[in-house]
Protein backbone atom coordinates (compact mmCIF):
# COMPACT_ATOMS: atom_id res chain seq x y z
CA UNK A 1 0.00 0.00 0.00
CA UNK A 2 1.77 3.14 -1.22
CA UNK A 3 0.76 6.37 0.50
CA UNK A 4 2.63 8.39 -2.11
CA UNK A 5 0.81 6.78 -5.02
CA UNK A 6 -2.55 7.24 -3.30
CA UNK A 7 -1.76 10.88 -2.50
CA UNK A 8 -0.70 11.42 -6.11
CA UNK A 9 -4.26 10.67 -7.24
CA UNK A 10 -5.50 13.54 -5.06
CA UNK A 11 -2.71 15.79 -6.37
CA UNK A 12 -3.83 15.11 -9.96
CA UNK A 13 -7.38 16.09 -8.98
CA UNK A 14 -6.09 19.30 -7.41
CA UNK A 15 -4.14 20.20 -10.54
CA UNK A 16 -7.18 19.55 -12.75
CA UNK A 17 -9.33 21.73 -10.47
CA UNK A 18 -6.73 24.45 -9.81
CA UNK A 19 -9.07 27.31 -10.72
CA UNK A 20 -11.98 26.35 -8.49
CA UNK A 21 -9.55 25.43 -5.69
CA UNK A 22 -7.88 28.86 -6.04
CA UNK A 23 -4.42 27.29 -6.00
CA UNK A 24 -1.32 27.94 -8.06
CA UNK A 25 0.46 25.17 -9.96
CA UNK A 26 3.91 25.53 -11.50
CA UNK A 27 6.94 23.57 -12.56
CA UNK A 28 10.23 24.45 -10.92
CA UNK A 29 13.30 24.77 -13.14
CA UNK A 30 14.44 21.31 -11.98
CA UNK A 31 11.10 19.73 -12.92
CA UNK A 32 9.46 19.49 -9.48
CA UNK A 33 5.77 20.35 -9.26
CA UNK A 34 4.86 23.12 -6.82
CA UNK A 35 1.30 23.68 -5.60
CA UNK A 36 0.72 26.99 -3.83
CA UNK A 37 -2.28 26.96 -1.49
CA UNK A 38 -1.80 30.24 0.35
CA UNK A 39 1.43 32.12 -0.42
CA UNK A 40 0.67 33.81 -3.74
CA UNK A 41 -2.53 31.92 -4.41
CA UNK A 42 -5.66 32.36 -2.28
CA UNK A 43 -6.52 28.73 -1.49
CA UNK A 44 -9.57 28.01 0.64
CA UNK A 45 -11.83 25.41 2.21
CA UNK A 46 -11.73 22.83 -0.57
CA UNK A 47 -7.96 23.13 -1.00
CA UNK A 48 -7.53 22.69 2.78
CA UNK A 49 -9.76 19.61 2.78
CA UNK A 50 -7.83 17.97 -0.06
CA UNK A 51 -4.45 18.87 1.45
CA UNK A 52 -5.56 17.18 4.68
CA UNK A 53 -6.33 14.02 2.68
CA UNK A 54 -2.98 14.31 0.88
CA UNK A 55 -1.24 14.52 4.25
CA UNK A 56 -2.92 11.24 5.25
CA UNK A 57 -1.58 9.57 2.13
CA UNK A 58 -5.02 9.02 0.66
CA UNK A 59 -5.89 6.68 3.54
CA UNK A 60 -8.24 9.06 5.34
CA UNK A 61 -11.17 11.32 4.53
CA UNK A 62 -11.92 14.87 5.57
CA UNK A 63 -15.14 16.87 5.56
CA UNK A 64 -15.91 20.43 6.61
CA UNK A 65 -18.96 21.61 8.50
CA UNK A 66 -19.53 23.79 11.52
CA UNK A 67 -20.09 23.31 15.23
CA UNK A 68 -21.13 25.49 18.13
CA UNK A 69 -18.75 25.92 21.06
CA UNK A 70 -19.91 27.41 24.30
CA UNK A 71 -21.19 28.84 26.41
CA UNK A 72 -18.26 30.98 27.43
CA UNK A 73 -17.86 34.61 28.33
CA UNK A 74 -14.65 36.13 27.04
CA UNK A 75 -14.46 39.88 26.63
CA UNK A 76 -17.03 41.11 24.19
CA UNK A 77 -17.76 37.83 22.42
CA UNK A 78 -21.39 36.77 22.56
CA UNK A 79 -21.64 33.13 23.62
CA UNK A 80 -21.85 30.61 22.16
CA UNK A 81 -19.79 30.87 18.96
CA UNK A 82 -20.13 28.78 15.81
CA UNK A 83 -16.89 27.90 14.05
CA UNK A 84 -16.08 26.00 10.87
CA UNK A 85 -14.98 22.52 11.89
CA UNK A 86 -13.14 19.69 10.18
CA UNK A 87 -13.96 16.02 10.70
CA UNK A 88 -11.42 13.36 9.73
CA UNK A 89 -11.55 9.57 9.76
CA UNK A 90 -9.24 6.73 8.79
CA UNK A 91 -9.43 2.94 8.68
CA UNK A 92 -5.62 2.73 8.62
CA UNK A 93 -4.54 4.99 11.49
CA UNK A 94 -0.93 3.95 12.01
CA UNK A 95 0.00 4.27 8.32
CA UNK A 96 -2.17 7.30 7.49
CA UNK A 97 -1.26 9.29 10.60
CA UNK A 98 2.23 8.16 11.62
CA UNK A 99 3.35 6.93 8.22
CA UNK A 100 2.20 10.04 6.37
CA UNK A 101 0.49 12.94 8.19
CA UNK A 102 2.80 13.51 11.16
CA UNK A 103 4.83 16.72 10.71
CA UNK A 104 8.11 15.02 11.52
CA UNK A 105 10.52 16.36 8.90
CA UNK A 106 12.33 19.61 9.71
CA UNK A 107 13.61 20.82 6.36
CA UNK A 108 16.36 23.37 6.75
CA UNK A 109 18.92 24.49 4.17
CA UNK A 110 20.64 27.85 4.27
CA UNK A 111 18.03 30.44 5.18
CA UNK A 112 15.11 28.24 4.16
CA UNK A 113 13.05 26.36 6.74
CA UNK A 114 9.79 24.43 6.56
CA UNK A 115 8.02 21.68 8.46
CA UNK A 116 7.49 18.73 6.17
CA UNK A 117 4.62 16.29 6.45
CA UNK A 118 2.78 13.90 4.19
CA UNK A 119 3.64 10.68 2.41
CA UNK A 120 7.15 11.69 1.27
CA UNK A 121 8.24 10.98 4.84
CA UNK A 122 7.50 7.28 4.27
CA UNK A 123 10.25 7.27 1.62
CA UNK A 124 12.79 9.33 3.56
CA UNK A 125 11.88 7.65 6.89
CA UNK A 126 11.71 10.88 8.87
CA UNK A 127 11.87 10.09 11.76
CA UNK A 128 13.20 6.55 11.38
CA UNK A 129 12.09 5.33 14.82
CA UNK A 130 8.45 6.12 14.03
CA UNK A 131 8.52 3.86 10.98
CA UNK A 132 10.19 1.11 12.97
CA UNK A 133 7.36 1.39 15.49
CA UNK A 134 4.62 0.90 12.87
CA UNK A 135 6.69 -1.43 10.64
CA UNK A 136 5.97 0.50 7.46
CA UNK A 137 8.03 1.91 4.59
CA UNK A 138 6.71 3.09 1.25
CA UNK A 139 8.09 2.13 -2.16
CA UNK A 140 7.28 4.65 -4.89
CA UNK A 141 9.01 6.44 -7.76
CA UNK A 142 7.03 9.60 -6.91
CA UNK A 143 7.00 11.65 -3.70
CA UNK A 144 4.43 14.09 -2.33
CA UNK A 145 5.35 16.44 0.51
CA UNK A 146 3.35 19.16 2.25
CA UNK A 147 5.45 22.10 3.47
CA UNK A 148 4.15 24.45 6.14
CA UNK A 149 5.96 27.58 5.00
CA UNK A 150 5.59 31.16 3.81
CA UNK A 151 8.25 30.85 1.10
CA UNK A 152 8.61 28.88 -2.09
CA UNK A 153 11.49 26.44 -1.70
CA UNK A 154 14.58 27.12 -3.82
CA UNK A 155 15.76 24.48 -6.26
CA UNK A 156 18.39 23.08 -3.92
CA UNK A 157 15.74 22.41 -1.23
CA UNK A 158 13.56 20.52 -3.70
CA UNK A 159 16.63 18.54 -4.81
CA UNK A 160 17.45 17.72 -1.17
CA UNK A 161 13.92 16.43 -0.55
CA UNK A 162 13.95 14.36 -3.74
CA UNK A 163 17.35 12.88 -2.88
CA UNK A 164 16.22 11.92 0.65
CA UNK A 165 13.16 10.23 -0.88
CA UNK A 166 15.15 8.42 -3.55
CA UNK A 167 13.19 9.96 -6.45
CA UNK A 168 14.05 12.33 -9.30
CA UNK A 169 13.04 15.97 -8.87
CA UNK A 170 10.64 15.55 -11.83
CA UNK A 171 8.74 13.04 -9.68
CA UNK A 172 8.48 15.32 -6.64
CA UNK A 173 5.38 17.37 -5.79
CA UNK A 174 5.58 19.97 -3.02
CA UNK A 175 2.37 21.48 -1.62
CA UNK A 176 2.97 24.84 0.08
CA UNK A 177 0.60 26.03 2.79
CA UNK A 178 1.29 28.87 5.26
CA UNK A 179 -0.06 28.76 8.82
CA UNK A 180 -1.63 32.20 8.27
CA UNK A 181 -3.94 30.98 5.51
CA UNK A 182 -7.32 29.31 5.45
CA UNK A 183 -5.98 26.11 3.88
CA UNK A 184 -3.16 26.12 6.43
CA UNK A 185 -5.55 26.51 9.34
CA UNK A 186 -7.73 23.69 7.98
CA UNK A 187 -4.93 21.19 7.49
CA UNK A 188 -3.59 21.84 10.99
CA UNK A 189 -6.99 21.20 12.59
CA UNK A 190 -7.19 18.15 10.32
CA UNK A 191 -4.32 16.67 12.35
CA UNK A 192 -6.55 16.12 15.38
CA UNK A 193 -6.70 12.31 15.09
CA UNK A 194 -2.93 12.15 14.52
CA UNK A 195 -2.50 14.29 17.65
CA UNK A 196 -4.55 11.77 19.63
CA UNK A 197 -2.70 8.75 18.23
CA UNK A 198 0.65 10.36 18.93
CA UNK A 199 -0.29 11.02 22.55
CA UNK A 200 -1.58 7.44 22.93
CA UNK A 201 1.79 6.24 21.70
CA UNK A 202 3.64 8.60 24.04
CA UNK A 203 1.82 7.18 27.07
CA UNK A 204 2.67 3.63 26.09
CA UNK A 205 -0.02 2.36 23.71
CA UNK A 206 1.07 0.45 20.61
CA UNK A 207 -0.32 2.42 17.61
CA UNK A 208 -0.67 -0.81 15.63
CA UNK A 209 -3.41 -1.87 18.04
CA UNK A 210 -5.54 1.11 16.98
CA UNK A 211 -7.92 -0.18 14.31
CA UNK A 212 -9.91 2.96 13.43
CA UNK A 213 -9.66 6.64 14.26
CA UNK A 214 -11.86 9.68 13.85
CA UNK A 215 -12.17 13.14 15.30
CA UNK A 216 -13.00 16.78 14.78
CA UNK A 217 -11.58 20.16 15.65
CA UNK A 218 -12.65 23.77 15.05
CA UNK A 219 -10.82 25.63 12.30
CA UNK A 220 -8.98 28.66 13.65
CA UNK A 221 -9.92 32.08 12.26
CA UNK A 222 -7.03 33.44 10.19
CA UNK A 223 -4.52 35.80 11.79
CA UNK A 224 -1.90 37.59 9.64
CA UNK A 225 0.85 37.32 12.30
CA UNK A 226 2.54 33.93 12.37
CA UNK A 227 2.88 33.66 16.16
CA UNK A 228 -0.80 34.43 16.66
CA UNK A 229 -1.85 32.07 13.88
CA UNK A 230 0.37 29.35 15.34
CA UNK A 231 -1.16 29.92 18.77
CA UNK A 232 -4.74 29.78 17.49
CA UNK A 233 -4.22 26.65 15.40
CA UNK A 234 -2.69 24.87 18.38
CA UNK A 235 -5.58 25.96 20.60
CA UNK A 236 -8.12 24.41 18.23
CA UNK A 237 -6.47 21.02 18.81
CA UNK A 238 -5.56 21.34 22.49
CA UNK A 239 -8.85 22.88 23.65
CA UNK A 240 -11.33 22.06 20.87
CA UNK A 241 -10.21 18.73 19.46
CA UNK A 242 -12.23 15.57 20.13
CA UNK A 243 -11.10 12.09 19.11
CA UNK A 244 -12.58 8.58 18.97
CA UNK A 245 -10.56 5.41 18.50
CA UNK A 246 -11.42 1.74 18.18
CA UNK A 247 -8.72 -0.59 19.48
CA UNK A 248 -8.18 -4.24 20.28
CA UNK A 249 -6.63 -4.68 23.72
CA UNK A 250 -6.41 -7.44 26.29
CA UNK A 251 -6.61 -5.46 29.53
CA UNK A 252 -9.50 -3.03 30.07
CA UNK A 253 -8.14 -1.67 33.34
CA UNK A 254 -4.76 -0.90 31.78
CA UNK A 255 -6.54 0.69 28.82
CA UNK A 256 -8.63 2.90 31.11
CA UNK A 257 -5.45 4.24 32.77
CA UNK A 258 -3.84 4.89 29.41
CA UNK A 259 -6.88 6.84 28.19
CA UNK A 260 -6.95 8.93 31.38
CA UNK A 261 -3.35 10.04 30.71
CA UNK A 262 -4.03 11.33 27.20
CA UNK A 263 -5.95 14.68 27.27
CA UNK A 264 -4.21 18.05 27.15
CA UNK A 265 -5.77 18.86 30.53
CA UNK A 266 -3.18 16.56 32.13
CA UNK A 267 -0.48 19.11 31.35
CA UNK A 268 0.81 21.59 33.91
CA UNK A 269 0.62 24.27 31.18
CA UNK A 270 -3.05 23.65 30.42
CA UNK A 271 -5.61 26.45 30.75
CA UNK A 272 -4.26 29.41 28.79
CA UNK A 273 -4.16 30.17 25.05
CA UNK A 274 -1.08 28.63 23.49
CA UNK A 275 0.32 32.01 22.43
CA UNK A 276 0.55 32.99 26.11
CA UNK A 277 2.10 29.65 27.07
CA UNK A 278 4.64 29.94 24.25
CA UNK A 279 5.58 33.50 25.22
CA UNK A 280 6.09 32.43 28.85
CA UNK A 281 8.38 29.67 27.55
CA UNK A 282 10.53 32.32 25.80
CA UNK A 283 9.21 31.07 22.44
CA UNK A 284 10.99 27.75 22.96
CA UNK A 285 8.87 24.68 22.17
CA UNK A 286 11.17 22.53 24.29
CA UNK A 287 10.23 24.53 27.40
CA UNK A 288 6.51 23.79 26.90
CA UNK A 289 5.28 20.73 28.79
CA UNK A 290 5.09 17.95 26.13
CA UNK A 291 1.93 16.61 27.81
CA UNK A 292 0.07 19.66 26.49
CA UNK A 293 0.27 18.46 22.88
CA UNK A 294 -2.81 16.27 22.96
CA UNK A 295 -6.49 16.42 22.05
CA UNK A 296 -8.95 18.07 24.41
CA UNK A 297 -10.95 14.86 24.69
CA UNK A 298 -10.59 11.20 23.80
CA UNK A 299 -12.93 8.23 23.65
CA UNK A 300 -11.59 4.73 23.14
CA UNK A 301 -13.72 1.69 22.33
CA UNK A 302 -12.16 -1.71 22.99
CA UNK A 303 -13.49 -3.95 20.24
CA UNK A 304 -12.35 -7.03 22.13
CA UNK A 305 -14.54 -6.41 25.19
CA UNK A 306 -17.06 -3.80 24.06
CA UNK A 307 -16.02 -1.35 26.81
CA UNK A 308 -15.56 2.34 26.03
CA UNK A 309 -13.42 4.74 28.06
CA UNK A 310 -13.19 8.53 27.90
CA UNK A 311 -11.17 11.39 29.34
CA UNK A 312 -10.97 15.15 28.94
CA UNK A 313 -13.45 17.61 27.45
CA UNK A 314 -13.61 20.51 25.03
CA UNK A 315 -12.80 23.86 26.68
CA UNK A 316 -14.90 26.60 25.01
CA UNK A 317 -13.60 29.32 27.31
CA UNK A 318 -10.00 29.07 26.09
CA UNK A 319 -11.20 28.72 22.50
CA UNK A 320 -12.98 32.05 22.95
CA UNK A 321 -9.91 33.67 24.51
CA UNK A 322 -7.77 32.42 21.62
CA UNK A 323 -10.10 33.83 18.98
CA UNK A 324 -10.08 37.27 20.59
CA UNK A 325 -6.31 37.41 21.00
Amino acid sequence: MSVNQKALKIIREMIERKEDLAIGVERAANGATIIDAGIGARGGYQAGKLITEVCMGGLGTASIGQATYGPFYPKGLTPPVTLPTIFVATDFPSIALFGAQFAGWRISLGKYFAMGSGPARALSLKPKEMYAKIEYQDSSDSAVIVLETTQKPPGEVLELIAKECGVSTEKLCAVLVPTSSLAGSIQISGRIVETGLHKLSEVGFDPRKVLYGSGYAPIAPIHPKFTQAMGRTNDMLLYGGATFFTVEYEDDEALRKIVEAVPSSKSRDYGKPFAEIFKAASHDFYKVDPALFAPASIWVNNQKTGRTFSAGSVNPEVIGQSIET
